[in-house]
């Protein structure tokens, strides 16, 4: 269990009565709501709270069900209650508990940083169960600032209008201020009984999955992002109500669990970043074995890597005409690595990161892929249109695009196909390792940030998955790391740095192990995690 699952089933089992044992000498629960109901009804008269709709009693009738009594009328409310409660309790709505407003509200010019002034708590101070001032927070001159709304010892504050992972963030204010208050998204929930232990259960009761699940029952979208709870729906909500001893018992057995949950999250953060770590070290580990031969057996019968670097040396030859240069790099009788430009001398290779099988070979990027490669297309053709947000980082293959015409992107950016490897050359991008095979674009095409590079591999000689894994491999990224260029924050792993690259070349069989074993034991490790 979750500690926060746990949190909230301690906080579910109190409210039900369930987490502590009840006393019969306890003054039930229906004495404490007289004595509220008259202290709303004296603060009332003093002109301290605005009258409002009507003070309610809750009961359970002879037939087991549940009525409220508001004047003289009485309705069933039995839909509205989840669990029966044990003698000496009682259900209140929020109305008949406490007094309930808004925070200030002021002018955008009003707001100021002058820390002198009435300070405004936003939805962003209320975390779950506390609140916290910020360097940020803005202030606003005092005098604007009415006295009914400064924030006092016993105070609940929520969030009125916020995001939907805030909806149900409390927090219980633990002084009187005398220049602090809410803004004008928070609800300020002022107990009608002014009481510590009250003030406490209360919190406690409101953070529950019972009082969360009604929440959600009022919230309404207001605009795009945000949601309204909603002043008139939010103080018919309901809340069981336990005798005032039995409060003090529950408080006291939920501060003595708190400290332990709050020790059992943090050791639960620290396994899943331990965790984390672990997957993520196994990933890279199994990405390094695989580029180095060490994952899959190699089998005599397959074509060496030679035979295809000759394949691509044909292809590239015809591409380029005069101008292809042959390249290649071999292992001497000395068992040292070579490597010949043209008609140049061979020249000793001393920085080859490490060992590779006798059937695989080593090669410049430039020279077994095509790098950076246009696409000559129809400029009425519909074609996919990537962000670099739309790709996913990590050991992922997953992107997302949006359709364009090619004319409308073939200038300005990168071009790819399907079957082409994409590769952020940007930090933090590149060491986050945004990388994909491209597949699945509208009409085979596509066009993108130009943030990428891309890796094109000539037919039937290295897999693009291949080329995924090597380019996600911790050599890869330690490498372009080493050769990055550019300011602080703009750095990138430059076209020439990539072209002089060095990459290690399986036989396409064992390229094809090596892909499908990578694939097994990713899947693996992610059902494990």
């Amino acid at each position: 269990m979750k500690a926060e699952q746990l949190r909230k089933s301690i906080l579910q089992l109190a409210i039900q009565g369930k987490l502590v044992p009840q006393d019969p000498a306890d003054e039930p629960a229906s004495v404490l709501l007289e004595r509220i109901r008259a202290e709303k009804q004296r603060l009332i008269k003093e002109g301290k709270i605005k009258k409002d709709k009507g003070y309610s009693v809750i009961f359970k009738g002879d037939d087991n069900c549940y009525y409220e009594k508001t004047g003289s009328e009485v309705k069933n409310i039995t839909d509205e209650i989840d669990f029966d409660l044990p003698d000496g309790w009682a259900f209140a709505r929020i109305n008949s508990l406490f007094f309930i407003q808004t925070g200030a509200s002021f002018k955008k010019e009003q707001a100021t940083s002058d820390f002198t002034q009435t300070r405004i708590l936003r939805g962003g101070n209320i975390l779950q169960g506390e609140y916290r001032f910020f360097e940020n927070d803005i202030f606003v001159d005092s005098k604007l600032i009415q006295d009914s709304i400064i924030l006092k010892n016993n105070d609940l504050i929520t969030p009125a209008v916020t995001s939907i992972e805030n909806i149900g963030k409390l927090a219980r204010i633990e002084k009187d201020y005398e220049d602090v208050t809410a803004g004008g998204f928070v609800f300020i929930v002022r107990p009608c009984y002014n009481s510590d232990i009250f003030a406490k259960y209360m919190l406690y009761a409101l953070q529950s999955s019972y009082f969360n699940k009604q929440l959600k029952s009022i919230t309404k979208k207001s605009g795009q992002a945000f949601y309204n709870l909603g002043k008139e729906r939010f103080i018919q909500l309901i809340i069981p109500i336990p005798p005032l001893n039995e409060q003090v018992r529950i408080v006291e057995s939920i501060e003595q669990f708190t400290p332990l949950i709050k020790e059992y999250d943090k050791l639960e953060q620290q396994a899943t970043k331990l965790d984390g770590e672990i997957y993520d070290k196994l990933k890279k580990s199994i990405l390094q074995y695989a580029i180095q031969g060490k994952l899959v057996p190699q089998d005599s019968n397959d074509e060496p890597a030679a035979v295809l670097l000759e394949r691509i040396r044909a292809e590239k030859k015809a591409q380029l005409g005069k101008k292809y240069v042959e390249s290649y790099i071999y292992k001497g009788d000395d068992n040292c690595y070579y490597e010949k430009v043209g008609k140049n001398e061979p020249v000793l290779l001393e920085n080859l990161p490490f060992d590779i099988p006798d059937s695989w070979c080593w090669a410049r990027l430039e020279n077994a892929v095509n790098i950076n490669p246009r696409n000559n297309i129809d400029d009425n053709l519909d074609v996919s249109f990537v962000e670099m947000k739309s790709i996913m980082d990590g050991f992922n293959n997953a992107f997302c695009y949006k359709k364009r015409k090619w004319r409308d992107v073939k200038s300005g950016f990168t071009h790819f196909k399907n079957g082409d490897v994409g590769f952020a050359k940007i930090t933090p991008c590149f060491q986050n390792r945004k990388s994909v095979v491209f597949h699945g674009l509208e009409n085979c095409y596509g066009a993108g940030t130009t943030e990428l590079h891309i890796l094109r591999a000539y037919s039937d000689t290295i897999f693009s998955a291949y080329l995924l894994y090597f380019v996600k491999s911790p050599y890869f990224i330690e490498h372009g790391k080493i050769n990055f260029s550019g300011t602080a924050g703009q750095q990138r792993f430059g076209t020439d740095a990539v072209k002089h690259t060095f990459i290690p070349i399986p036989p396409y069989n064992e390229q094809i192990r090596i892909c499908n074993q990578i694939e097994t034991m990713l899947g693996k490790l992610k059902d494990e995690n």
